[in-house]
């Protein structure tokens, strides 16, 4: 089974056990709950409807924090004496997703096994 959360304004898809990093997330707490944009189960069985994801949740656990690349911003206008530069580097923190829960139920029906017939 695998959910679509949504995490920093980006879209990430997630299994149980995923680590994955996301824009850090500032707290003391050392569990975050998701509500899932959709659920696909096992057997292919696809859950999006709203009210029924509002009772679903993606649970995960903060494992720790790290820092993106790092982008240089050069500015530069040709004879004017005009330069500017500015980095960035982004900081995420990484979750491992421990639960989902709220997904498509399985059946419970049997299949009905056919007996043969018995010839007189």
């Amino acid at each position: 089974m695998y959910a679509i959360i949504r995490a920093g304004g980006k879209q990430a898809k997630v299994r149980e056990g995923d680590v994955i990093d996301v824009e850090r997330i500032k707290g003391d707490s050392d569990e975050v709950v998701y509500t899932p944009l959709l659920i696909v189960g096992e057997d292919g069985k696809v859950v999006s409807d709203r009210s029924k994801l509002e009772k679903a949740k993606v649970t995960a656990k903060i494992v720790g924090e790290s820092a993106g690349e790092k982008i240089d911003i050069f500015k530069y206008k040709n004879k004017t004496g005009y330069r500017r530069r500015q980095g960035h580097r982004q900081k995420y923190t990484r979750i491992e997703v421990t639960k989902i829960t709220g997904g498509p139920r399985k059946s419970s029906k049997k299949k009905k096994t056919e007996e043969p017939e018995a010839e007189a």
